[in-house]
């Protein structure tokens, strides 16, 4: 899919404008990577310069995440904003791992629509700019990108949590993709242990009710145990056995 208007989404590049953020990812050309329109990097040129509707199709066209603005955290960056309904359901069933088995295909997935592989191709490359399994593999890799970042769970872990058939396939995606080894990708001084949990960070484009949501949230699990909150912070604990799972929202920069 090609998107109209690239002077515009240029201007918001140049102006870190995070009304854009989640809606294009830019691509340069020269460095063969893609960003968020509010990475802190310097802008590339304009003729430099590739718009895409979605993580998948810049990774699709053969460009790397940017390991500086981090485009596996963008706001609304597992969902698509459209209208098709095929389109959504499909996106939904990509996220809880519709083809990630060794065995899963586009036809099946396609089956589950009720409609056929190539309708379903066609209509991701139209409302998306990028095929089926290109999508699943963006989602793969970025919520990968994002496990490494931002928890302590060593490298067999964060393969198998993020989708991937077998660690050797984790750690050939990762090389061919960034040019490194996963473990390169881990900030510096994180415990690989995961004794104290897993913390992960969604970003959001404000307003968002808070409080709406616990709401939604306590009816699908099993009770909220206790919830806090204040102006700039709250916080809720609810029990899914075996675990135990905390919700917390912070006011912060939308960067």
């Amino acid at each position: 899919m090609e998107l109209l208007d690239h002077r515009t989404y240029y201007r918001a590049l140049q102006s870190h404008d995070a009304r854009f953020d989640g809606h294009v990812f830019v691509a340069c050309t020269s460095t063969g990577i893609y960003c968020r329109p509010i990475c802190p990097t310097r802008p590339p040129k304009f003729e430099n310069c590739r718009f895409f509707a979605s993580a998948a199709a810049a990774q699709e066209a053969g460009f790397r995440p940017c390991l500086r603005c981090r485009p596996e955290i963008a706001p609304d960056l597992a969902f698509w904003r459209g209208t098709a309904n095929t389109v959504s359901r499909a996106l939904a069933l990509i996220a809880d791992g519709a083809l990630d088995g060794e065995h899963s295909d586009v036809e099946a997935l396609a089956g589950r629509l009720g409609v056929g592989g190539r309708q379903l191709r066609r209509l991701f490359q139209r409302h998306l700019g990028a095929s089926p399994i290109a999508v699943a593999q963006t989602r793969r890799v970025l919520f990968a990108k994002q496990l490494l970042h931002d928890t302590r769970l060593p490298m067999t872990e964060v393969a198998l949590a993020s989708g991937f058939s077998s660690v050797r396939r984790f750690n050939d995606t990762f090389r061919n993709l960034f040019r490194r080894p996963p473990s390169a990708l881990r900030r510096k001084g994180v415990d690989t242990s995961a004794r104290d949990g897993v913390t992960l960070r969604l970003a959001y484009r404000p307003p968002c009710d808070w409080s709406g949501m616990l709401s939604a949230l306590s009816l699908r699990t099993s009770g909220i145990a206790a919830s806090t909150s204040t102006a700039s912070a709250a916080a809720s604990r609810w029990r899914i056995s075996p675990s135990v799972t905390r919700c917390s929202s912070r006011s912060a920069s939308p960067r």
